[in-house]
């Protein structure tokens, strides 16, 4: 088994939130014109250290390019608004002891018209877009030390869409 062709793989499933609930939150058109305030609990355990307000470029998801390393931002929650995304994937997983939970991989697919809030501490695999090379806009809290991002490898999985 080389590292671009891994032992295992994990299907690609549309998203809710039910689903994603334990991750964090959707975020999806409001419901009530013309704003819908607090749509997402912003989470900084760091008080002292300033929110970054970042542009994304993501790079599309290929085929047998297998995700292999995860990451969390365990003081800051962190919020990804597509501005040019027709979709995207989000691989996450549970945390188990300080790592993630790699029995408990889950990926979905994301309409480009929702974005989405991880809550702090939330493992997560970088952004990936579907199809074509996408623009997000992305919120955390940080300051530039180790503290911001931890990141850990796993076992390559190979992301298969399903259906």
């Amino acid at each position: 088994m080389s590292a671009t062709d891994p032992a295992r793989t994990l299907p690609i499933r549309p998203i809710d939130a039910a689903a994603f609930a334990p991750f964090g939150t959707l975020l999806e058109t409001p419901d009530v014109a013309p704003r819908q305030d607090r749509a997402a609990f912003i989470e900084n355990g760091r008080p002292d250290v300033a929110v970054n307000l970042a542009l994304i470029r993501s790079e599309p998801w290929s085929g047998p390019v297998p995700v292999a390393r995860l990451e969390r931002h365990p003081h800051s929650s962190q919020a990804f608004l597509p501005l040019a995304v027709a979709a995207y994937v989000v691989v996450v997983a549970p945390d188990r002891d300080g790592r993630p939970d790699e029995a408990a991989l889950r990926a979905f697919r994301v309409p480009g018209h929702i974005g989405l809030n991880y809550r702090a501490g939330a493992w997560h695999a970088h952004m990936m877009t579907l199809d074509a090379p996408g623009i997000f806009a992305m919120l955390v809290h940080e300051d530039g030390s180790a503290d911001d991002c931890h990141v850990v490898a796993i076992a390559p999985v190979a992301l298969t869409l399903d259906g």
